[in-house]
């Protein structure tokens, strides 16, 4: 498994499934065309951005490229980097038929080429910054997850982040984990709930 200092932004949930198994980095998805009309979630990118820095990854076709010129345009360019996949003709495993265009994309590719399109991003870094987890135990800890009012709680935090309200709770721990140092995250919370 391959450190990567930037988070990485994939199109979907299969492509980010994929590309968790090959490196250690937080891995968000724009749910296909749902970044095109989803404000919070394009903030919370632009955050991350600022904060770490994003990796684009999307598919080599006309949607992945759709996708990736509307969040180059709306992400700081300075904190952006690209990462290309080839043009692969095929089709995924879990589909019965290849996509529109015919090409594989981020979940189709091999590990290989996937880490040489990082390579080639010119993103990658083995340097994480050293930092001491947010846990699901501490989620529960603070109430936020597995108790009566969690779900409310976690609204009432996320709005105070300014992260996207319809974030999971493993989205959100992903997204602290990324933006906040362990005690900062406590800190906050206190002062919060």
């Amino acid at each position: 498994m391959i450190r990567v200092r930037q988070a990485i932004i994939v199109e979907g949930r299969y492509d980010k499934n994929t590309l968790s198994q090959l490196v250690d980095a937080p891995i968000f998805t724009t749910d296909g065309f749902g970044i095109l009309s989803d404000k919070e979630k394009l903030a919370f990118f632009r955050r991350v951005a600022e904060t770490r820095g994003i990796i684009i990854l999307t598919d080599p076709d006309g949607a992945g490229f759709l996708i990736r010129n509307y969040l180059k345009g709306a992400l700081p360019r300075e904190n952006v980097w690209h990462a290309y996949i080839p043009d692969i003709y095929g089709k995924e495993r879990r589909k019965s038929a290849p996509g529109k265009e015919g090409k594989l994309g981020v979940e189709g590719m091999d590990a290989e080429t996937l880490l040489r399109a990082l390579r080639e991003s010119g993103a990658l870094t083995d340097e994480a910054p050293p930092r001491e987890p947010i846990t699901h135990a501490d989620l529960y800890e603070l109430g936020l997850s597995g108790k009566k009012d969690s779900a409310g709680k976690r609204q009432t935090l996320l709005a105070a982040l300014c992260l996207p309200s319809r974030m999971s709770t493993n989205a959100m721990l992903d997204a602290v984990n990324l933006l906040y140092g362990r005690e900062e995250f406590f800190r906050i919370c206190k002062e919060t709930l």
